[in-house]
């Protein structure tokens, strides 16, 4: 009776998931602007769902839309659904997990990526930087190769040491996945840890994320929203990124997989300089170094901290509601972004599977409507 008791209770909190999260002083007007842009999204088959995520000094607009799998069978979007994250990894996991490093006194911003990856070497790569990697200016190309295929950790951190410049470092701004493979081995080197397990114990654990993790149990399946369709096989509780799929599931630039209410936890520890409470991941300096503009001598219009984006091509999620400059943020292939302004203690945070059950087009209208329409709403 009692173990009955507890399952009915387990039900009655999913299903109220979804219910409408309110106590941000926002406008009726302007909160429902928001609504219709990602309704009007769902109803034009542009996403299957969504769950927004609008907060000022604790103060938030919680909701779920849509749906959060079509295939094999329909089921309602719900406030605590969970999303691979995609590149939401690169500024969830790596970055802040490189920093810790750097706080510990066992890597440098300024090391060379040789110190700790002594096979990456030859020519300009001996110059190559841990703030390059961080930063995607390394010179490095976007991905690793798919041909001849491939499979398996440490095929792919030989692959990404292997692989030659396609520009000078700290020249151009290019946006690297290998960056960030290589900065996950490196955390795996420097701490003896792999990258999931260290990140769980040094900042998801601390923070009491409890849904955010790489390789989710399969027992979340239920929860978890699915992504495309790959021949009969529909990618579910996997991570889509077919490299990091192929890596095993854990890797610096993608695997993570996350809720809204987590990535507001992650979010408040940022706006409040490192610290949630009583319990501290990054120093206050930390927390400044990362979201400062690390690139001002390039040739490129480009801002880029410690990880995140201030100001570039994929600053969609901006829009025209946070300010250049005083804000930053990220983007995920799948559909997640989330952006930040410090200094009003506000964020947004938009996670959905856009490409369930197949590729759509681009999410960025969609994401810096978003944007701009937040900003209104949190008075920015």
């Amino acid at each position: 009776m009692e173990r009955l008791i507890h399952v009915l209770i387990f039900q009655l909190v999913i299903a109220s998931a979804s219910a409408v999260e309110i106590n941000l002083p926002a406008t009726t007007a302007m909160l429902q602007s928001i609504d219709s842009a990602i309704n009007e999204a769902v109803n034009k088959s542009k996403i299957p769902g969504g769950v927004i995520w609008l907060e000022k000094e604790n103060k938030k607009y919680h909701k779920a839309y849509g749906h959060q799998s079509l295939l094999p069978v329909k089921r309602a979007m719900k406030n605590a659904s969970i999303f691979d994250a995609a590149s939401l990894t690169k500024v969830m996991a790596t970055a802040p997990s490189i920093m810790i490093l750097i706080e510990q006194g066992r890597i440098a911003l300024d090391d060379p990526v040789r110190k700790h990856l002594p096979e990456f070497n030859g020519g300009n790569k001996n110059k190559v930087t841990i703030k390059q990697l961080l930063t995607h200016t390394s010179g490095l190309r976007p991905v690793l190769p798919k041909k001849p295929a491939w499979k398996g950790y440490d095929k792919a951190i030989r692959l990404g040491i292997s692989q030659k410049l396609v520009e000078l470092p700290g020249k151009k701004f290019r946006y690297s996945d290998i960056n960030f493979i290589l900065l996950g081995e490196i955390v795996r080197r420097v701490s003896g840890k792999r990258l999931d397990r260290f990140s769980k114990e040094k900042i998801f654990q601390p923070l009491q994320m409890v849904d955010t993790n790489f390789k989710p149990s399969r027992n979340l399946l239920p929860r978890i929203a699915p992504t495309t369709r790959e021949g009969n096989v529909l990618i579910h509780g996997v991570v889509h990124d077919p490299a990091a799929r192929a890596m095993g599931g854990v890797a610096g630039h993608a695997g993570l997989f996350t809720t809204a209410p987590d990535v507001a936890l992650f979010c408040r520890m940022i706006i409040s300089e490192g610290k949630v409470g009583n319990v501290r991941i990054l120093k206050k300096e930390s927390v400044a170094l990362m979201s400062r503009n690390q690139t001002p001598k390039l040739s490129q219009k480009v801002k880029r901290g410690i990880g995140w984006d201030i100001d570039s091509i994929y600053s969609s999620p901006r829009g025209e509601g946070f300010p250049i400059g005083e804000s930053f943020g990220h983007t995920g292939w799948t559909g997640g972004s989330v952006w930040i302004h410090p200094k009003s203690k506000s964020f947004l945070i938009f996670l959905s599977n856009r490409n369930h059950p197949y590729e759509r087009r681009s999410i960025k209208p969609l994401r810096r409507e978003l944007g701009t329409l937040s900003g209104k709403a949190l008075g920015l």
